[in-house]
């Protein structure tokens, strides 16, 4: 018992300070997109910035393949078997990650203006250039986070994607006023990465490399196995770049501006609501790769379908209210200029959930073992999305990219649930009686949403019935059971 309240403690901690991080890192971005719409740009300068910042994501695959998180998990496993070799970990993977962060920046610098005009934005080429640093600040930032979440260090891994969030937003205003427009907003988020991957790389070797014993003969075959596993990992990131960025670049390219506009404040409101499960899922997937190393697959199982049933305990309710709400929330949130986001917003509400319970579940893979399992259900994931959404967009428009995104993210994370449950053996029967209960409570609040809905007529009566719909689901979550406020104090205190 002692054991599983320390894991439980330790969840709860990486929990809390990955949760702070994200909401900073969240609400810095959105409060830099309300800058950036509002006062600063234009549409047709809003949309080259995320255009470009969409290839970038796509490029600055090259620059990490999968080595972060490939390192992270043999942190994590030699940290149990082998501290030593700890060492020769970090140092084999950091160098490999600098070289090929530098060698794919060269490259996207000699190459900027050709790929600007092979994809149809010639007036690109500027951000495409000075991407070359995004795309190396990037790569250490992500290898350190990586690395820190490894080491059962979830808090410095917040404190990193915090400081990135927070320091855009004040660097993009400054570059801006100073007179650079959009690539002034591009060079925010440069100076944001470059920052945190200072701090990360000091961080990571004065608290952590430095007082490791170098081991008396580096493990036979580690750094090749470092690199295998990094290749099915490196097949994840690459589905995830065409997962994340391809849409954005495919409607740009198809549509407008505008449209990218419409649907990446979409995909911004339900990235604010993930935010917890995508905290709570960073500091759960270390807790089940150590149980299941431990031979303790039984605790693993019952931490993971806790996790899971609390999870559909609070999105399945809150994608439901969105769902009712999305016309109010664009209207007063962002104003009526963004009303065509509307539909787009109603069919994220269906990815929230989808989504909610993948980030709980993709990361304990990479953990388990399961990295090879995870990215061929990724990959195949990512070129349908790529295929949905070059059939859609024509057809339906922006909203044919959101139902495509809903669709893939339906199929990945079914497998992805289904390799958990081949691995730790799920109580399938618990948790169809957990999901019925929450579709009782979804619906009983659902349906007092519904009939308070039509007297929104300001922002105080939107805030009022969002208030209402909050306190019904918790009053029902907690007369069923599904609840228990003792482990949430637990938690979040």
């Amino acid at each position: 018992m002692s054991d599983e309240s320390g894991i439980v403690d330790r969840i709860g901690r990486g929990f809390r300070a990955q949760f702070v991080a994200q909401l900073l890192y969240i609400a810095s971005n959105a409060a830099l997109i309300l800058l950036l719409t509002r006062v600063f740009l234009s549409p047709d300068g809003y949309g080259r910035l995320h255009f470009a910042l969409s290839v970038l994501g796509v490029v600055s695959l090259l620059a990490i393949l999968g080595l972060p998180k490939s390192t992270a998990r043999y942190v994590t496993e030699y940290l149990e078997t082998d501290p030593a070799q700890v060492r020769v970990v970090l140092r084999q993977s950091f160098r490999y990650v600098v070289v090929l962060a530098v060698g794919v920046a060269a490259a996207l610098a000699a190459l900027s203006g050709p790929l600007a005009d092979w994809l149809g934005q010639s007036d690109v080429a500027a951000f495409l250039l000075a991407g070359g640093v995004y795309v190396v600040a990037y790569a250490v930032t992500s290898y350190c986070i990586s690395v820190f979440q490894g080491l059962n260090r979830v808090g410095w891994s917040a404190r990193l994607k915090a400081l990135s969030g927070v320091a855009r937003i004040g660097f993009a205003v400054v570059f801006i006023v100073a007179g650079l427009g959009a690539i002034g907003a591009l060079f925010g988020y440069i100076a944001g990465y470059v920052l945190a991957a200072v701090v990360g790389v000091v961080a990571l070797y004065v608290y952590h490399y430095r007082p490791l014993d170098e081991p008396t003969a580096p493990e036979d075959g580690l750094t090749r196995r470092l690199l295998a596993y990094s290749v099915p990992l490196t097949a994840t990131k690459g589905a995830g770049a065409l997962d994340k960025k391809v849409d954005a670049i495919i409607v740009g390219a198809l549509l407008n501006p505008a449209a990218v506009g419409y649907y990446v404040l979409a995909k911004q409101v339900s990235d604010v609501l993930v935010a917890p499960a995508g905290s709570f899922g960073f500091a759960l997937s270390p807790a089940l790769g150590e149980q299941a190393a431990a031979d303790r697959a039984d605790e693993a199982a019952t931490l993971y379908q806790s996790s899971l049933r609390h999870v559909l305990l609070f999105y399945v309710p809150a994608a439901t209210g969105l769902i009712l709400v999305a016309e109010p929330t664009v209207r007063f949130v962002f104003g009526a200029d963004y009303l065509p986001a509307v539909p787009v917003l109603q069919v994220f509400a269906l990815y929230v959930v989808v989504h909610t319970v993948n980030q709980i579940t993709s990361d304990g893979l990479d953990y388990l073992g399961r990295a090879r399992s995870r990215a061929i259900a990724k990959g195949v994931a990512a070129v349908s999305n790529v295929l949905l959404n070059l059939a859609l967009v024509p057809l339906v428009g922006v909203v044919g990219a959101a139902v495509a995104t809903v669709i893939t993210h339906t199929f990945y994370t079914a497998a992805n649930v289904a390799v958990i449950h081949s691995e730790l053996g799920l109580r399938l029967r618990a948790l169809a009686v957990d999901t019925g209960w929450v579709g009782a409570v979804t619906v009983g609040m659902g349906a007092v949403v519904a009939l308070a809905t039509p007297m929104v007529s300001g922002p105080a009566t939107f805030v009022a019935v969002v208030a209402l719909g909050g306190a019904v689901w918790l009053g029902l979550s907690l007369l069923s059971g599904l609840i228990d406020p003792r482990q949430v104090k637990s938690v979040l205190l």
